[in-house]
């Protein structure tokens, strides 16, 4: 499992130069972020953000062949990364993420909870062992994530969450009760988050995305594969890497500063 960490502190280091790309860039020096979901899409993209800003980088997803991909990424900037496969359905390994965060790392200052899964269909034919995983993946990793992150946190004296809701944590809409379920209860758990962290210099933040140019939908390695990103104007579907930067943008802002909330949409799109 640490392999990869231990192959950037040896002489199998690779060198880049750093990306100029961000507007975060160097804010995060010296620092250290654990990113779910950190296989594809919106995951993938904060884990290069971070990375940018000057962060090494814990990653956390299912799949260890993707996780491979964007440890590769992270390397291009010049950060350390520690691939972490992980089933965020299972308490014991997602708790164990942080600790193995830590150990290579020294500390977690950044959590970013971007793992999302769905069960799609009508309540009345919603199998039970569909509802308890999207809620499992959705709401229970982030709560387990932010209790063991959030202890080291306030030994350090402060750090950030960042919980990735979505327009349905706004509004619900029909064939969707377990992912709204889950993504209305983010909002909750970080608004508690907020105010038990804030004696403690610790921030959370819930942002609610809107139409992102993600493959949506593709929860596994062969469905991503077979899948591809829709080509659509960023007015209508915003680039991954553009929610990222907001995101890498919060973590690096000075301490002091709070923003509890973000609805992050295209232009094209509106509010929900």
């Amino acid at each position: 499992m640490f392999v990869n960490y231990r192959r950037v502190e040896g002489e199998e280091r690779k060198e880049w130069p750093l990306s100029e790309r961000g507007s975060a860039s160097g804010g995060l020096q010296g620092r250290a972020a654990l990113v779910t979901g950190a296989s594809s899409g919106l995951g993938r993209a904060v884990a290069v953000a971070l990375a940018e800003a000057g962060a090494d980088v814990a990653l956390v997803a299912r799949s260890e062949q993707d996780l491979r991909e964007t440890e590769e990424l992270v390397f291009r900037t010049g950060r350390r990364a520690l691939a972490l496969p992980t089933d965020l359905a299972s308490a014991s390994e997602t708790q164990a993420a942080v600790e193995r965060t830590v150990e290579a790392f020294g500390r977690v200052d950044v959590l970013v909870n971007v793992a999302g899964t769905d069960a799609p269909g009508p309540v009345v034919d919603l199998e039970v062992e569909g509802w308890d995983r999207t809620l499992s993946v959705n709401l229970r990793a982030p709560f387990l994530l932010s209790k063991a992150a959030f202890a080291r946190m306030r030994e350090a004296g402060g750090g950030t969450i960042v919980n990735v809701s979505s327009v349905a944590g706004k509004k619900g809409w029909a064939n969707a009760s377990a992912y709204c379920a889950s993504k209305f209860g983010l909002t909750g758990l970080t608004e508690a988050l907020a105010d038990e962290g804030r004696p403690h210099g610790i921030r959370a933040i819930v942002i609610y995305p809107g139409a992102m140019a993600t493959n949506w939908g593709a929860f596994s390695p062969e469905e991503r594969g077979e899948s591809e990103v829709e080509q659509t104007s960023p007015t209508m579907a915003l680039p991954p890497s553009s929610v990222a930067d907001f995101i890498a943008w919060f973590a690096s802002s000075p301490r002091e500063f709070v923003l509890t909330e973000g609805i992050i949409v295209p232009i094209g799109e509106g509010l929900p």
